[in-house]
């Protein structure tokens, strides 16, 4: 399974998201510090889920970087996070 897809499974299992993406820009960064050929160093994540409510910006970026450690977290050099809660 490839990077993008085991980060989204991991993220679909942890947080039943109402909406997830999960894009691989490595390319976008080649030559760069952490850039490596095939892709799966940099990443965005955009999810928006109930386990979100009433937390804050810091409490929710720690709960996924928790859900992804330490795999695949151990080969990912940049991850960029737009959490949100669903809105009711």
């Amino acid at each position: 399974m490839a990077d993008r897809e085991r980060i989204e499974d991991i993220l679909r299992r942890r947080f039943n998201p109402a909406d997830l993406e999960v894009v691989d820009e490595s390319e976008k960064h080649r030559g760069h510090s952490g850039w490596r050929p095939g892709g799966g160093t940099h990443f965005r994540v955009r999810l928006v889920s109930d386990r979100f409510r009433g937390l804050s910006r810091l409490q929710r970026h720690r709960l996924v970087h928790a859900a992804l450690s330490p795999e695949p977290m151990n080969s990912i050099h940049a991850l960029t996070l737009s959490l949100e809660a669903t809105r009711r």
